[in-house]
């Protein structure tokens, strides 16, 4: 079991602890939303994702940037399996493109 430290909370959304405490942090199951190469195509999903109160976490940006920007390798949008469903529909409803995702 993985430990975190109070003071490192902020950086986690969802969590909150008292002081002196720590959380237990515990795996969460994720499914890929969607797919780009397009920063800009990820920052407004992921304006669109909070705006519906939906958690979201971008994976593959430190390969990204390790690329040189040049737009090789994809950024992939996870957010949670309980949360998918809605994500995926508002997603479709704002006419964002998918990418292999779905």
């Amino acid at each position: 079991m993985w430990f975190l430290r109070c003071d490192l909370v902020h950086c986690f959304p969802g969590f909150q602890a008292r002081q002196g405490q720590c959380l237990a942090l515990r795996s969460i199951p994720m499914k890929e939303l969607l797919r780009s190469t397009d920063p800009t195509v990820l920052a407004f999903a992921s304006a669109l994702l909070e705006g519906e109160d939906i958690d979201c976490f971008q994976m593959d940006v430190n390969m990204s940037i390790l690329e040189g920007g040049i737009g090789i390798f994809p950024r992939r949008l996870m957010v949670r399996a309980a949360d998918y469903d809605l994500a995926l529909r508002a997603m479709r409803d704002n006419d964002i493109p998918l990418g292999q995702a779905t």
